[in-house]
């Protein structure tokens, strides 16, 4: 499935490519995430792809299972394809594609970011799992329940890549989550960072937001890059379990109370593309400090033109179902 928003610009767009968790489908992942509704006011593509449930039957995403470029049908494969395909057919800024997901395909987003550097600008991970350490069924469970071990190189399998480049990350994890261990989380978070210039000597900084008016409170760790972009975030969901924050409430997997992780990924990727003109890099630069980017508070520049609230006006959509090329079976 693939929503096309309205409100179009000249310019090729970005593309956000959301990879459910298991038990759900597009269409109901789509509804529960409410990022067609950020996506429209961004000016943003979202591609559904949809795991079969011939190839599990609770269609989970075969996130764990060796990498192998060479495999034309692993689960991996087939999403770049997809991707590519969309890319090809549709008004898409290549530069600008980012990949998400929530549990299951949180864990496959993951994977797709580690394995297709080349093809994914930014990475979002909401209550998933790093890649790298699961090799069966097994060895996902106890990674699911328990956690990467204490003292493991969680973050280089995360950011190992063909390219050696640092994958930018924004991580949403609550910390009542019973499904996926929240450490989870916080060792996707824990990429080494490799941008040794930041406009606060590369230090990561921290603020809490505390629980006010029906909303959760939530801790968001940043580390910013030049020009006071942010390379890497993880917001702490306090109270949460394993659900998308800010969700609809009509849906399953989803915390209304939460902030609203949609509306913040795509503030998040929509400050990152791929091979950037050192021209284009400065004048992203030069914005990102005249819109004092470079802070402590909890608030962040809004390339996307939006602010995050808690529940954003509902607009007009469009959604298409496009020719998807090969398929996820």
């Amino acid at each position: 499935m693939l929503y096309e928003p309205t409100l179009r610009r000249r310019a090729p767009a970005p593309l956000l490519v959301l990879l459910h968790g298991c038990g759900q489908g597009a269409n109901d992942f789509a509804a529960g995430t409410r990022m067609n509704e950020a996506a429209e006011v961004a000016g943003v593509f979202v591609l559904y792809p949809e795991q079969n449930a011939s190839a599990n039957a609770l269609r989970c995403w075969h996130w764990y299972a060796p990498t192998d470029r060479a495999d034309d049908d692993s689960d991996a494969a087939l999403i770049a394809a997809i991707t590519r395909h969309v890319v090809a057919h549709h008004k898409i800024d290549p530069t600008r594609v980012y990949v998400a997901g929530m549990s299951a395909g949180g864990a496959m987003a993951a994977v797709l970011a580690r394995d297709y550097p080349e093809l994914y600008a930014a990475l979002g991970v909401h209550s998933g799992i790093p890649a790298g350490h699961a090799r069966d069924l097994s060895s996902a469970l106890r990674l699911m329940s328990n956690g990467p071990p204490i003292g493991g190189d969680a973050g280089s399998a995360v950011a190992a890549s063909g390219d050696g480049r640092e994958m930018r990350t924004i991580v949403f994890h609550g910390d009542k989550d019973t499904t996926v261990h929240p450490s989870n989380g916080q060792a996707i978070h824990a990429i080494a960072g490799s941008d040794a210039h930041t406009c606060f000597g590369g230090r990561s900084l921290n603020a809490t937001t505390h629980p006010d008016a029906g909303q959760r409170g939530f801790t968001r760790s940043v580390q910013f890059g030049a020009g006071g972009v942010s390379n890497r975030e993880l917001w702490v969901v306090h109270g949460a379990g394993h659900a998308w924050a800010g969700g609809s409430t009509a849906q399953r997997y989803t915390d209304a109370l939460g902030p609203d992780a949609s509306r913040e990924m795509l503030r998040f990727f929509l400050q990152h593309r791929l091979n950037e003109s050192p021209q284009r890099r400065r004048e992203r630069l030069a914005a990102a400090k005249s819109l004092k980017t470079c802070q402590t508070t909890t608030t962040m520049a809004d390339p996307a033109g939006f602010k995050t609230r808690k529940h954003p006006p509902s607009h007009a959509s469009k959604a298409a179902r496009a020719p998807m090329g090969p398929t996820i079976n």
